[in-house]
């Protein structure tokens, strides 16, 4: 079984308590060492869309979350229990349709607000901000990474929503798009060959 360490597990841990970092250190080197050790207690997440992730008691209130499959066991994030399970609840793993890497995607959720008419009088809206990523092709903007779901948000993004934008996106994709918005042009990355590991990518 291909064990392997997420990004996201390793932000996730720096902003632990120390004492619970080195708790989240023994338990990860626990799972690379025996992950069908007896004394590991995983937990399915019902309620996570990605059904793949399970929960991984770290101590009474820190939780490790885990990607597992047969293949391999990707540490996710860990943090104290109801934040840990919220953070997978909201995200899926699956390989991007255009470049074939391996993501953590956070899932869009649709709200829909009922607007309560008011009158009031109006100001003059200030003019809307240009859109950053306007003339940037689908293709383009998939290539970088950017999730399917995500491109309709990438493209309405300006200079004052791009920031908390990319928190939401893979890192790949994000960076490309910090680097877009600053008249770099990344190059367009090769895809992952179909056969390919996708967890191998550059990004």
């Amino acid at each position: 079984m291909e064990f392997r360490i997420a990004e996201t597990f390793t932000d996730s841990l720096a902003r632990l308590p120390a004492g619970d970092q080195t708790a989240a250190k023994t338990t990860a080197f626990d799972l690379q060492m025996n992950p069908a050790n007896p004394g590991m207690q995983f937990h399915r997440l019902d309620k996570a869309k990605d059904k793949n992730f399970w929960s991984v008691r770290v101590s009474s209130g820190v939780r490790l979350i885990v990607h597992k499959t047969d293949e391999s066991l990707l540490l996710c994030y860990v943090d104290h229990h109801d934040p840990a399970y919220r953070w997978a609840e909201r995200r899926k793993i699956e390989r991007h349709p255009k470049t074939g890497a391996m993501q953590i995607v956070e899932i869009r959720e649709t709200i829909r607000e009922i607007e309560i008419p008011k009158y009031v009088e109006v100001e003059a809206a200030a003019p809307p901000k240009p859109l950053l990523f306007a003339s940037v092709s689908d293709d383009d903007l998939l290539s970088y990474g950017v999730p399917p779901e995500w491109l309709n948000d990438v493209k309405a993004a300006n200079e004052d929503t791009l920031l908390d934008l990319a928190d939401h996106l893979p890192a790949e994709a994000a960076e490309a798009l910090l680097n877009l918005a600053t008249g770099t042009v990344p190059p367009l990355p090769e895809p992952v060959a179909v056969e390919a590991d996708p967890y191998t990518h550059p990004d």
